[in-house]
């Protein structure tokens, strides 16, 4: 796994990953309280091809985590700002969970910068989310979070979980959930993550949806992965988007749950690899949305 870089970036530090020399860039987009970490099983095959760079969110990972405004459109400036820095003009976008939410207001508030868009069991395209995240975005979460993610509980884990990996008893899709809940044992975390999440989830489940605005985008390649057995949220959202989405591709991949990207990353990069070899790249490729 390529090391983390640090740049300022209007006085907060950012942590990211910036691999490969390829003239085609990919911005890889993590979910909630992740990280750029969950891009682990790809990066190494894509960067042979492409540069591609992955950042910890505002919030996330080992970048700041100030009290700021943490809307899908905040991420949004946030990440054109940082291609900016980058010296990145366009890039295929690709975001997971939360990442697929942000991915969709970056191609419609900055869609210059976009060749394409990668959806991997995107938000923000239904209602339906897990009860957990429901539950967590209620008022009084902040007072149960602590309780819930102990440091001492996630110390015993971490300790559990690499006496299993010495021994070669592996769970991609439990290694991702747990890296999530045992990120949550810091403080700053913990709030800007409760930040993030009443962004975009309340009591009735997801409060944003990007439905009303596809038609915007469909000049733009769309691919969408979705795990067929995902709990978080549900596989009817790409099927309910490839319905309504001229020129969507739809692959969902069977056994799998919120995270292909880590559950099966060579199927993940073999369906990357083959849709910007088969989409077009003309500079119009994003037409400006108005």
């Amino acid at each position: 796994m390529s090391e983390l870089k640090y740049l300022d970036l209007h006085g907060d530090r950012v942590a990211y990953r910036d691999v490969g020399r390829g003239e085609e860039v990919l911005l890889l987009i993590h979910g909630m309280a992740g990280s750029s970490e969950t891009w682990r099983s790809v990066i190494p095959q894509l960067s042979k091809r492409y540069r591609v760079i992955a950042p910890d969110l505002l919030g996330h990972g080992q970048s700041a985590k100030p009290r700021s405004d943490y809307s899908l459109g905040a991420f949004a400036v946030w990440l054109r700002d940082l291609l900016d820095e980058l010296g990145v003009s366009r890039a295929t976008i690709v975001g997971q969970s939360l990442g697929g939410g942000v991915a969709m207001q970056f191609v419609y508030q900055h869609p210059d910068y976009c060749r394409r868009l990668v959806l991997i069991s995107s938000g923000g395209l239904g209602l339906d989310v897990g009860w957990t995240l429901r539950l967590l975005s209620a008022p009084g979460a902040e007072l149960l979070l602590p309780v819930i993610a102990p440091p001492p509980v996630v110390k015993a884990g971490n300790k559990i979980r690499g006496w299993l990996t010495a021994r070669s008893i592996q769970s991609p899709r439990g290694a991702e959930m747990w890296s999530a809940y045992s990120s949550l044992a810091d403080a700053q975390t913990r709030q800007a993550f409760l930040r993030t999440l009443r962004s975009v989830v309340d009591y009735r489940g997801q409060a944003v949806s990007a439905l009303n605005r596809l038609h915007l985008t469909s000049e733009l390649p769309l691919l969408v992965i979705w795990g067929e057995d995902d709990h978080i949220i549900p596989v009817e959202h790409g099927y309910a988007l490839n319905d309504v989405r001229a020129g969507c591709r739809l692959e969902v991949l069977p056994g799998v749950g919120h995270f292909p990207h880590v559950e099966k990353p060579n199927d993940v990069v073999e369906l990357l690899d083959d849709f910007l070899a088969t989409t077009a790249q003309p500079d119009e490729a994003a037409t400006p949305i108005r």
